[in-house]
């Protein structure tokens, strides 16, 4: 067997693991962006230290993002638990210790203080637990498409074969829930309507690149006879290709639907999708071929699981647009967004819910054909984390309105309400806004992601390349895991303190 069908035997025929596991796995990176929120605060105003060089700033937000995460993929991921009962623990002391030298109502009992807290207002512009959500599923799947051909790389959480739950299974459908997330026609205002077409215009413009990255990557792969999991998208399709389809069709839909209404559709096509799979020939096409077979002749039998499982990312990509339709209305004060908070914690637990119930009655999770156990595993997951993550934006928030000044890259401002107290107010809004800093690795990533996406494909390739990944040891595989991602986040973070956005449409 020679070492291309070696690989990919690797990652074939994989069951995946519980979607408990992969759940905990989601969570860990809020709690880790939170305890690294909460350091920053308790060495810059509480142990009154200097204020972070770029160098610091970039080995601290690396530390707690990306380190955990390649330790959770490869050395840590049979202690899953433990590790994220050290984060919460750690970041709970930390809490603790801001709380006891708070420099702001350190006389006021607690519930005072959580009362002033909760009236308090945010620059909801800019929500960085959209940003956060982005980020981590980027940098998870830079991880993931690298880690995954080591031998340390745990199976059960590479993409499953037909049916099963996979923590790489989630990265493509989490990929287009976040990008949905921020869509143009999530993001418009009221007052800017243009043209009916004008953002389906604007969207087959700006597919160009992506169009020009799924060629560019079929004609490498080909040439160079890279290794390939055959049924995952099919014999000439790939990821970029889905996201075109995805885009063009979405915007589409956006056009004669609100996007304030596209979970309607989102539930529409997941269901139609669903029972077409159950009471048509639709399935056996996926799994066969059109003369049942399994042959690879002709475009759709080639590509058949890419072109057809299409169809669940478009779903999955509603529901993410009603997500950030819901998300980015205009909101006071933090006790809103504590409501918004819970609405997504609940929505989340609901989809868990019907998730198990679908299952157990319809048919198993399964990214081949992108069915409706695997749309709503997506959906629920996502909620999860986005909601972890404004959660733990919400105690960095309290944390920060404890101690005066207290300013952490990537997160929310505190605006003072206007009747409450004057020095306190000019505490949180004018140094905050003097001190507005760019020193901050999930702000580089958000900025350029298709850049860090398409450069992490690139350097794996490379790597996959020039060394035998399957034989590698344990300190060799970290090494060259951690090598890889702080090269690919250095270029990122180099760019992005040259105010450099990498951007061609």
């Amino acid at each position: 067997m020679s070492q291309k069908q070696m690989k990919e035997a690797f990652v074939s025929n994989l069951n995946g693991t519980s979607v408990l596991e992969i759940t905990q796995g989601l969570c860990l990176p809020a709690f880790c962006i939170l305890c690294r929120g909460l350091l920053i605060i308790f060495s810059q105003h509480v142990c009154f230290s200097s204020s972070h060089t770029q160098g610091t700033q970039f080995f601290i937000d690396f530390v707690f993002l990306i380190v955990p995460m390649v330790a959770t993929l490869t050395i840590l991921s049979s202690s899953l638990l433990l590790e994220q009962l050290t984060v919460i623990v750690f970041g709970a002391g930390l809490f603790y210790q801001i709380y006891c030298r708070r420099t702001c109502y350190a006389r006021m009992p607690v519930q005072k203080i959580l009362e002033k807290f909760l009236k308090i207002s945010v620059e909801s512009e800019h929500i960085p637990a959209i940003s956060c959500f982005r980020v981590i599923n980027n940098a998870f799947s830079a991880v993931a498409i690298l880690a995954v051909d080591f031998s340390l790389f745990p199976r059960r959480l590479a993409k499953t074969e037909l049916y099963g739950t996979g923590a790489m299974d989630f990265g493509v459908g989490g990929f287009v829930f976040g990008t949905a997330l921020v869509c143009p026609e999530v993001r418009r205002k009221p007052n800017m309507e243009g043209p009916r077409f004008y953002y389906f215009t604007k969207s087959l413009y700006s597919v160009w690149p992506l169009v020009f990255l799924g060629i560019g990557r079929l004609v490498i792969i080909k040439s160079i006879d890279y290794q390939e999991h055959l049924t995952e998208y099919g014999v000439h399709w790939n990821f970029f290709f889905t996201l075109i389809i995805v885009k063009l069709i979405t915007s589409l839909l956006l056009t004669f639907f609100p996007p304030n209404k596209s979970w309607i559709l989102a539930i529409s096509i997941t269901v139609s999708y669903q029972l077409a799979l159950h009471f048509t020939p639709l399935k056996k096409l996926i799994l066969y071929g059109t003369d049942g077979s399994g042959a690879r002749v002709g475009l759709l039998n080639a590509n058949r699981e890419g072109i057809i499982s299409t169809l669940g990312y478009v779903a999955i990509h509603m529901a993410g647009v009603q997500t950030g339709s819901y998300v980015f209305k205009k909101r006071l004060q933090m006790k809103d967004w504590l409501k918004v908070t819970c609405c997504l914690l609940v929505a989340a637990i609901i989809l868990f819910i019907s998730l198990y119930i679908a299952q157990a009655n319809i048919e198993a999770v399964s990214r081949r054909m992108a069915n409706l156990a695997f749309c709503v595993w997506i959906v629920a997951s996502s909620l999860m984390l986005l909601s972890s993550l404004l959660l733990c934006d919400i105690i960095l928030g309290f944390a920060k309105f404890l101690i005066k000044g207290a300013l952490v890259p990537g997160s929310w401002k505190l605006i003072q309400p206007p009747a409450t107290n004057k020095k306190h107010s000019e505490s949180l809004v004018s140094e905050a806004e003097r001190k507005e800093t760019s020193l901050c690795l999930i702000t580089a990533i958000n900025r350029n992601q298709l850049l860090f996406f398409l450069l992490s494909n690139i350097t794996t390739g490379l790597i996959n390349l020039m060394m035998d990944t399957l034989n590698s040891g344990t300190l060799w595989t970290l090494f060259v895991l951690y090598l890889y991602m702080f090269i690919n986040c250095l270029i990122i973070y180099m760019l992005h303190l040259q105010d450099k956005t990498i951007k061609f449409w």
